[in-house]
């Protein structure tokens, strides 16, 4: 098991820019894909992005591909998601999250251990 904490989220205009960070504590960080993922009032929660696990192998949602990058920092335990040019549609709760697989890491199911979520609100 792996605990995780998000962090910054807040309110930004249109077209700006937010960096999340999720740290991770518990097991080895290095042998989890990370995930993020958002939920937006009154809807589902969604798969944003992955990045898995031992590789650099990245996997974006077609909503976000091109302004949202996914990284992560082995020796600081912490998973990251630099939203660039920020939309309306991106206003929602963003939850990172933490797999052993290495496949299907856009599905929910596929992850085990979940941070509390980061507020992320865009006006515009």
């Amino acid at each position: 098991q792996v605990q995780l904490v998000e962090s910054g989220g807040g309110l930004v205009q249109a077209g700006g820019s937010l960096r999340l960070s999720c740290a991770a504590s518990g097991r080895t960080f290095t042998q989890y894909t990370m995930g993020w993922f958002r939920q937006a009032p009154g809807k589902e929660r969604e798969f944003v992005a992955s990045i898995v696990r031992f590789s650099d192998i990245t996997y974006y949602a077609d909503s976000v591909k091109g302004r949202f990058t996914i990284s992560r920092d082995n020796a600081k335990n912490t998973v990251y998601l630099q939203m660039n040019s920020l939309k309306a549609e991106d206003t929602a709760v963003y939850y990172c999250a933490a797999s052993m697989k290495v496949a299907g890491t856009h599905s929910l199911s596929n992850y085990n251990d979940w941070g509390q979520g980061t507020q992320v609100t865009v006006s515009s």
